[in-house]
């Protein structure tokens, strides 16, 4: 029955070499960050809940019981307040046992797995995708700050700009015989600021635009990730106990055991399965949003870039008008979320 049930699963169990590899999939996170993963997911006292996940575990399958206060109702019995302690103090212990139980259980897997004594159950495809985008987003991150950068010192060339024109059309009046010089070359840097501000509403927005894409919409699908990999790591510890389990002597004692880890094992696995499948539709989506968004972020780009160093005042001011950028003038209050709407 167990070798049926283990039998069935999706995914491959890759063993881990001496060396502490799982063929040539790359570690990402060291042994403490994934030790600190697993110890700081402890159960919150504060509120009296029985909770059906452990390690890495959210919120969902939480079964709230009655904040840890003993009742305030004048009328109670002393007996009952009593029994209601009881009940609260068991409830809590219980929790924290079978936190611990489970913490233990995925510290020791995890051990297994990075010294090289156990196997870990690995979906090649889904992990290559993992990693891409992990990759992806740190190249992002790259462009986006280089961004940030790229608008810091767009603003600073307008505010000089801005004051060499102030400077030249106050020396064009002090000065009649350079007038006509000083006049036309505080016209150039106006002309060249006003073009400025137009290239840089249009940087903005691409920056904007990838800030969104980095910090949001990835950042979103790799939290399902952790959530995933959480999943996997007691998938795999509840497995090698189920696996132990039937190797053992097979009693009375030993079969009720052997039916409970039987238990807890298909429901850890039918939350890894489920959280595989999320990732991986989370994944897809991303990469079809990620195409759409940068696509028109990087033709904008292209061309208020190529308009604003070829002189062309009205393609640049098309590009914005095209992509539906509106500049706030100089000075201007940023407008109420509702005015956003």
């Amino acid at each position: 029955m167990t070798d049926g049930i283990l039998g069935k699963a999706a995914t491959m169990e890759i063993p881990i070499h001496g060396n502490g590899e799982a063929g040539q999939l790359p570690e990402d996170d060291g042994l403490e960050q994934d030790l600190q993963q697993v110890m700081v997911s402890g159960p919150n006292l504060n509120e009296t809940s029985i909770v059906s996940g452990g390690y890495g575990g959210s919120g969902d399958g939480l079964i709230p019981t009655g904040s840890g206060r003993h009742p305030s109702h004048s009328t109670t019995p002393a007996g009952s307040g009593d029994e209601v302690a009881r009940g609260i103090a068991g409830e809590k212990f219980d929790i924290v046992k079978k936190w611990g139980i489970n913490t233990y259980k995925c510290t020791k897997q995890l051990l297994s797995e990075r010294f090289g004594r156990g196997s870990r159950t690995v979906d090649l495809e889904l992990e290559l995708q993992i990693e891409l985008l992990r990759e992806t987003k740190r190249k992002y991150e790259s462009v986006l700050q280089l961004g940030r950068a790229l608008t810091a010192h767009l603003y600073s060339l307008l505010q000089t700009q801005h004051a060499l024109g102030d400077a030249f059309a106050d020396l064009s009046q002090k000065s009649p015989e350079l007038q006509e010089e000083f006049g036309y070359n505080a016209e150039t840097q106006k002309l060249l600021c006003k073009n400025g501000e137009t290239l840089l509403g249009a940087v903005n927005f691409f920056v904007s635009s990838i800030n969104t894409l980095v910090t949001k919409t990835m950042e979103d699908t790799l939290m399902t990730v952790k959530q995933y990999e959480a999943a996997r790591l007691e998938y795999d510890a509840y497995r090698t106990d189920l696996e132990e389990l039937s190797l053992g002597p097979r009693d009375a004692g030993t079969r009720g055991r052997l039916e409970s880890a039987q238990a807890t094992f298909q429901a850890h696995r039918d939350k890894y399965e489920k959280l595989r499948g999320d990732v991986a539709i989370k994944l897809k989506f991303l990469e079809e949003n990620k195409i759409k968004v940068m696509h028109k972020q990087l033709l904008l780009f292209h061309n208020a870039v190529s308009a604003y160093f070829a002189g062309n005042q009205k393609q640049l001011e098309q590009t914005l008008q095209q992509f539906n950028i509106k500049l706030r003038p100089p000075g201007a209050e940023k407008p109420s979320w509702l005015e956003e709407q």
